[in-house]
């Protein structure tokens, strides 16, 4: 693998794993995913029947797994990655996400939680206030 700095380093799909891993870390996927993400960057990149990879190829295609797991373990992983230089290019890359997720799936940008009443409650963009993500108590049913 050759890295950016100009090295080569043997490709560890251990690492790469690992490096999932952390990414998903707390995340709603099975325990395995990390695993199976990194199994199949490496099978992807045997099949290419290359000598030599780059680290940015093998970094792009654990992001595009990771985009197609979980979003918030693509940011975690893409912010490590990429290294930010500010906030607007991490909030870039937010609301690209959050674009494609929104014409994949219109009105599905709230969740809705049962609070501990039995009243549901949205959790996402609304217009008011208190800005997007906050909780509100609705009205209780009758």
């Amino acid at each position: 693998m050759l890295k950016s700095n100009g090295t080569r380093e043997e490709f560890d799909r251990d690492k790469l794993a690992g490096g999932l891993a952390k990414a998903l870390t707390r995340r709603p996927v099975g325990a395995e995913a990390a695993d199976q993400a990194a199994d199949a960057i490496e099978s992807a990149l045997r099949a290419r029947g290359l000598n030599e990879v780059t680290s940015s190829m093998i970094g792009e295609m654990a992001m595009d797994r990771l985009r197609g797991l979980d979003h918030i373990a693509f940011i975690r992983f893409m912010s490590v990655y990429q290294s930010f230089d500010d906030l607007e290019q991490l909030k870039q890359e937010v609301d690209s996400l959050y674009a494609e997720r929104t014409e994949r799936a219109p009105g599905q940008t709230t969740l809705r939680l049962v609070m501990d009443d039995g009243v549901m409650a949205p959790i996402g963009p609304r217009d008011g206030g208190g800005g997007a993500g906050t909780r509100r108590r609705p009205t209780k049913r009758k």
